[in-house]
């Protein structure tokens, strides 16, 4: 490669990891004049392309970049982000449904980014879902996030707050609880879980969860405000952890 061309694919590529798009751009739109060879540098230029709203260069340079490397999951997800973003449904279905069906063909499957930012789409799918009130949509949106992320406990505790919201309590429960065995330092797990066990009038083993919150984080604001209220509301016998951390 000669030096000029690898200067510039270097520089774009620190400039594009640093979040200095404008800077950025220069020097990837340099390397495809000389070169349009790199699949990754049209990905990046339309990544830039599509935060700065434009959505048919950003569709390009997708384009462009799976025509080099059609199993480039990445640059496939992002044009089926921008698809959508123009209003082409149908296309943004149809690129989306063949990098599904190419993950299952290959036996190592998605690649972690790729798994990560489909459950995430799901998730955000669920949510919206959630929000109208369609909650049975909602739960089939973040179990196919958790599917290919079971990993993520953020998701796992929003999943939770669907079964609460729908009045199924222990679904609720056991989202939370797989949550925290996952990763025991993600406090919201135990937040949720603790409103959870107080709406099931499970006052005691609330407030255990509320105090193993503030034991990690003495000013976490949820913890601190439900132990004050399950102290107003019972006596100053309730809520040993706030007692002890407030005059």
């Amino acid at each position: 490669m000669p030096d000029r061309l690898e200067q510039l694919i270097t520089l774009g590529r620190e400039h594009y990891q640093a979040g200095e798009h404008d800077k950025a751009e220069k020097y990837l739109a340099e390397v495809v004049e000389m070169r349009p060879t790199f699949p990754d540098v049209f990905n990046m230029l339309g990544v830039i392309y599509h935060a700065q709203g434009r959505f048919q260069e950003a569709e390009e340079s997708f384009e462009s970049a799976l025509k080099i490397n059609p199993n480039y999951t990445e640059a496939a997800l992002n044009l089926s982000v921008t698809y959508n973003d123009r209003g082409k449904y149908d296309k943004a279905r149809e690129i989306y449904a063949r990098m599904m069906s190419n993950s299952h063909e290959q036996p190592r499957g998605l690649d972690p980014f790729a798994r990560g930012k489909i459950a995430n789409m799901h998730a955000d799918l669920g949510e919206v879902y959630a929000g109208f009130g369609m909650h049975d949509e909602g739960v089939r949106e973040y179990a196919r996030a958790l599917d290919l992320c079971p990993e993520f406990v953020d998701l796992r505790v929003r999943l939770g707050n669907v079964y609460r919201d729908m009045g199924l309590f222990h679904a609720a429960i056991a989202e939370f609880e797989h949550a925290k065995r996952l990763k025991p330092e993600y406090l919201p797990a135990r937040i949720n879980l603790g409103v959870t066990l107080f709406s099931l009038d499970r006052k005691d083993d609330a407030i255990r969860e509320w105090e193993a919150v503030l034991e990690r984080d003495p000013e976490n604001k949820n913890a601190r405000l439900y132990l004050r209220m399950v102290r107003d509301a019972h006596g100053p016998q309730a809520g040993s952890a706030l007692s002890k951390s407030e005059p």
